[in-house]
């Protein structure tokens, strides 16, 4: 494909002789296939201005860009004294220590990698350099290996393991090739195959940043005589609440003065400069020892902004009118998959509507039975979730109408979907989600419950916010119940119903940040094989909240219990028995059926907290995960 001169790039003096034949179809973008895998983790930072030194601008977003998750960052500065570019394994703070003595130039890219193509090593850190162009990606390309080996048969050679360096060789070698980097862009684009966010910087032109974006977010921000590139928008809001967003297959030239902006067919076209209209949180954790315990002290303001925003004075709910759909279907990842759950029992019960919740990422390739006028409910955190992203587009081309639960405001998501409810948690840094998994839950419970609360539920709702910081406070006995669990290896969660839904989302919650295996199952079938695991001493952690299945979940109990399990029953006023088959108890307040539920997850949340303090482990960091992932 490549032909067989140019080699290696050594001498850029050496004619191109043979010409490149690409074979590579057009495709216009509404019917290119989704990928089969997408990665939103790493975070991107750019920045070219007049005044301010790109140094401190970098490091100050790629701190912001923590929370997603990473184990490398990386940042490349060009200036009229000197270019440098350095990148560090670990915390940002490493890479601080090593560019502390630097200070060059007003136009800069950062990075932070969360490792797919190799090993995390400096090597494998962004931004990759290859002839004129240094480069940052998000995202994965597909067919590398395949672009890899003919750029490598062409005498290229590669110091990484990462598709994203083939991705910086391929637009120097286009470069070269076309002489021109607008048409280097469009034959890039038509080779390539995945999802990409890139900013890179061409040398000789240190005057611009290029960006390219496919299937992975990516906004531009605008300052007085400078402009701002980012994976996420809360990485430059400290600087600009003045955006805009990059919409699949577009392109931009970014400039001190402004921007350029190309449509999929690389047309120029205008740009509409957006204002963000929500709340900058800082990343502060002000008096708490980690994010996620500051976060599930965030929960009862929550739930206090939803109320104000969604619920009159008079009890009247603010929210889509499901009850005229026939089927709804959900779907999410992680926390937001068991969010859905909630939802499946409450639109059941309240509102007779059969509803079915997939995981996004199997949606994606299983057979679909959607019809015209179905309903699809994503739920997202972030708005990003790239397979629940997917899952719009396809119910979107079937007919359906879409409906997003997002936390981001002008996320991917909330621009895709027909309609779209904000959960309005705030900012959320810790990895392990607790407030927002709270509010989708809040939010699809008063989706339950139609057009109004009755008086003397609304009275309760009110009181909402108080009950929860009540039960926030009494984190002593959360420490105690932690005491009995951190050192097991094995630890269990049982409830039916919606009691289930929410001990998965605790099993969840321990898993994630204490490194304990942890699993949650049905409580009917725990002698369908499971009970088998339960040892001497093995901690059981129940819920019940639902009056209606109160004693087969009772009776399941005594099954682990006689088998010498210790018992940490979580049950709900209404729903209290005293017995001898639990060891340690905690009582949910009466509240509203279904919202006792809810309101359960916050004492599993603390639970989680105290296991993983008193282990010493990464709570806002946990290994391996990311604040927004979707890898298959």
């Amino acid at each position: 494909m490549f032909g067989g001169c140019y080699s290696g790039f050594a001498d850029r003096k050496l004619y191109i002789k043979n010409k490149i034949e690409i074979i590579t179809k057009y495709i216009p973008r509404k019917y290119q296939q989704i990928p089969k895998e997408e990665n939103f983790l790493c975070g991107i930072i750019g920045y070219i201005g007049k005044e301010k030194r790109a140094l401190p601008v970098l490091l100050s977003g790629l701190k912001k860009l923590e929370y997603r998750g990473y184990d490398s960052a990386g940042i490349a500065v060009f200036g009229e004294d000197k270019d440098f570019l350095v990148k560090s394994v670990g915390q940002i703070v490493n890479l601080e220590k090593k560019v502390e003595h630097l200070d060059s130039g007003n136009l800069g890219i950062g990075h932070t990698r969360w490792a797919t193509h190799g090993v995390p090593d400096e090597k494998n850190s962004h931004p990759h350099r290859s002839g004129s162009i240094t480069l940052v990606h998000n995202g994965i390309l597909e067919n590398y290996m395949e672009l890899k080996q003919k750029l490598i048969a062409d005498g290229v050679s590669f110091e990484s393991d990462t598709d994203s360096e083939v991705g910086a060789a391929l637009l120097d070698y286009l470069y070269y090739k076309t002489g021109d980097m607008m048409k280097a862009i469009m034959e890039f684009k038509k080779m390539v195959k995945g999802s990409y966010a890139i900013a890179f910087i061409l040398k000789g032109l240190e005057d611009r940043i290029f960006v390219i974006k496919n299937l992975s977010p990516l906004v531009i921000g605008f300052g007085i005589d400078e402009c701002y590139v980012a994976s996420d928008i809360h990485a430059i809001l400290d600087k600009t609440k003045k955006y805009v967003t990059l919409e699949d297959g577009e392109f931009a030239i970014v400039k001190s003065e402004g921007i350029e902006l190309y449509d999929y067919d690389g047309e120029h076209r205008e740009h509409e400069i957006k204002e963000y209209d929500g709340a900058f949180a800082d990343s502060d954790k002000g008096e708490f020892e980690h994010f996620m315990l500051k976060e599930i002290y965030d929960e009862p303001e929550v739930i206090k902004t939803i109320l104000m925003k969604y619920v009159t004075d008079q009890g009247y709910v603010n929210l889509p009118d499901l009850s005229n759909y026939k089927n709804i279907t959900i779907v999410a990842c992680g926390s937001a998959w068991h969010a859905g759950l909630v939802g499946k029992y409450l639109f059941e019960k309240n509102l007779h509507i059969p509803v079915t919740v997939e995981l996004a990422s199997e949606f994606k390739y299983k057979s679909s039975f959607l019809n015209e006028g179905d309903l699809v409910i994503a739920i997202s955190q972030s708005g990003e979730t790239a397979d629940t992203l997917a899952a719009i587009k396809i119910a979107s081309s079937l007919g359906a109408h879409t409906l997003g639960i997002v936390n981001v405001k002008e996320s991917s998501i909330a621009r895709e979907v027909d309609e779209v409810i904000y959960t309005l948690a705030g900012s959320e840094i810790a990895v392990a989600t607790t407030k927002a998994y709270l509010a989708q839950s809040t939010i699809l419970f008063l989706m339950s419950v139609k057009d109004k609360l009755e008086k003397d539920e609304y009275k309760q709702m009110v009181k909402v916010p108080l009950v929860i910081e009540k039960m926030i406070n009494e984190r002593a006995v959360y420490k105690e119940l932690a005491d009995v669990i951190y050192e097991h290896d094995d630890v269990f969660f049982i409830g039916r119903l919606i009691d289930y839904a929410i001990c998965l989302e605790g099993s969840l919650k321990l898993k994630e940040i204490s490194y304990i295996h942890s699993e949650a199952y049905a409580a009917g079938e725990l002698k369908h094989g499971t009970i088998s695991l339960i040892r001497e001493g093995t901690p059981v952690i129940s819920v019940i909240t639902d009056e209606k299945i109160r004693d087969k979940t009772i009776s399941n109990i005594k099954e682990v219990k006689s088998r010498g399990a210790f018992v940490i029953l979580i049950v709900s006023e209404r729903c209290n028995v005293i017995g001898d088959f639990y060891d340690k108890k905690v009582i949910i307040p009466k509240e509203m059926v279904g919202l006792e539920a809810i309101i359960s997850s916050i004492p599993l949340q603390l639970i989680a907290y105290e296991v993983a303090r008193l282990r010493n482990c990464s709570i806002d960091k946990p290994r391996n995960l990311a604040k927004s992932v979707t890898v298959e």
